[in-house]
This record gives C-alpha cells, structure tokens and sequence, in this order.
C-alpha cells in the first residue's frame, strides 16, 4: 500500500534501478546506494534482488562487479529521480572520467513504470538492459512476468533469448 507521502495526484509508479560496484567493499557500497534511495522523498524499495558477481561487460581488465536490481515506489518524475540517482553516486565517490572505467557505485534507472522517455541525458527503458545478463537475471528474480515496454517480451523471455555463454552472473551468498 501506498502512504499519502507516497502520492502525487493520486499516483504512484513502479521504477526498476539497476545497483552495481567494482570498486571497494562491493556489497557495502550497493547496499548503502539502496539506503539512500529508500530514504529518498517520494522513493521507497518495494523489493531488491539478492545480489550477483558479475563479469564487466565492454572492458578487459576490470574487477568483477556486484549488481542487483531494485524496485522502487516512485510519486516523483523521472527526471528528479536521475538527479538523485547521480548525486548519490557523487556523495559515494563516483568519478565520471571515462565511460567504461571503474567505479564505487552506479545507479541506473532500468524501467519507469511504462514509460517510454528518449533524452538527450534520459532513456527510459535502459537501452541496453535486454542485453544484459547482469539487469535481467535480477529482474527475473523479481518480475519474471513483467513486460517491457518497447520489446514487448516478459523479462524471463529476454534473458532465455540472450547466449548462454558470457556474461557470468554468481549469486552472491547471504546478500
């Protein structure tokens, strides 16, 4: 159930974050990501994933990552949510120097409701997320049956279309 705060005209969205870390305690860093969005105005973690290590994707050389995925209550838009997004990734040190480099945390706005959003800095759904083991084995934890919005497949159908090889995804245990 949505609390009043939870509300704005009378509406409420379900958003899905992608949570992920190569640098530092991983899991530490994840978990205090999800803190911080919880504790967000107009934001509450209605479920998480358990979280995987991961094999970087579009890099050689890089530390495994830690990634889970979220679902969060949302009575704000998705604009103030990125910008969130992106100051907690500063508060937690994140440094954008270059795209595929390490870091503590990143935070990624996967689905927005229904919402389909094409910005120049905003794309909704995440333009890459059906190709991702490391987005779809989470949320098919979590909504296997749930559809997106462009491609019009259920999660568990995008990820039983992807390779079988590459891409390792580990549960992590007890997190």
């Amino acid at each position: 159930m949505i609390s009043d705060h939870m509300k704005v005209n009378g509406m409420s969205r379900k958003a899905f974050i992608g949570v992920g870390s190569n640098l530092g305690d991983k899991i530490t860093n994840c978990l205090t990501a999800m803190a911080r969005v919880d504790r967000t105005p107009g934001c509450r973690i209605s479920a998480r994933s358990g979280l995987f290590r991961t094999e970087p994707v579009g890099v050689q050389g890089h530390d495994w990552y830690a990634n889970a995925v979220i679902a969060v209550d949302v009575a704000i838009p998705a604009r103030p949510l990125l910008e969130r997004l992106l100051s907690i990734e500063v508060e937690m040190g994140r440094k954008r120097k270059r795209k595929w480099d390490p870091r503590t945390i990143d935070l990624d706005i996967l689905l927005f409701g229904q919402e389909v959003i094409d910005e120049k800095d905003l794309t909704v759904p995440h333009p890459l997320m059906h190709l991702r083991k490391f987005v779809l084995v989470p949320m098919v934890q979590l909504v296997p049956d749930l559809r997106h919005p462009v491609l019009h497949h259920t999660m568990k159908e995008l990820l039983d279309n992807l390779p079988g090889e590459g891409q390792a995804v580990i549960p992590l245990e007890g997190a």
